[in-house]
């Protein structure tokens, strides 16, 4: 068994032709991609079967959004072991205003916020813009 159909297999997710070309596409990607890029990408398949696909890897923490303040929820894929818990698996995205590229900075993690009592958060993103490596250049 591969690290796709072992990953598939934890998450209790049945392995599908469009699931793993899905899968492979977004790991082949170095910044997160939003659903018209996978539409570009799978220019042939069903654009309801692409939704559902990501819906799916969404819900069961394969991908995460990025809300990068552009309007368009992005994914990219969660890291191994991550779980999407925000006390202690979110981290930085950046997203630069120049190439409208997002990308993870999953090394730099969002340090533990402190809320008031009766509060309970249910999401928190943390995006940094400006200018990226590539586009400084």
């Amino acid at each position: 068994m591969n690290e796709i159909e072992k990953l598939f297999a934890s998450k209790e997710l049945r392995i599908t032709a469009m699931r793993l070309l899905i899968y492979k596409f977004l790991a082949k990607k170095e910044v997160a991609v939003n659903l018209s890029d996978i539409e570009e990408a799978f220019d042939k398949a069903d654009r309801t079967t692409l939704y559902r696909t990501i819906k799916t890897f969404d819900e069961k923490e394969i991908v995460h959004q990025i809300d990068d303040g552009t309007g368009i929820t992005k994914y990219a894929l969660c890291e191994k072991g991550c779980n999407c818990e925000i006390e202690q698996d979110l981290h930085l995205h950046f997203h630069c205003n120049s190439c409208s590229e997002t990308v993870c900075l999953t090394q730099h993690k969002i340090p533990h916020i402190n809320l008031p009592q009766g509060y309970l958060a249910e999401d928190l993103n943390l995006v940094v813009k400006g200018i990226c490596e590539k586009c400084s250049k």
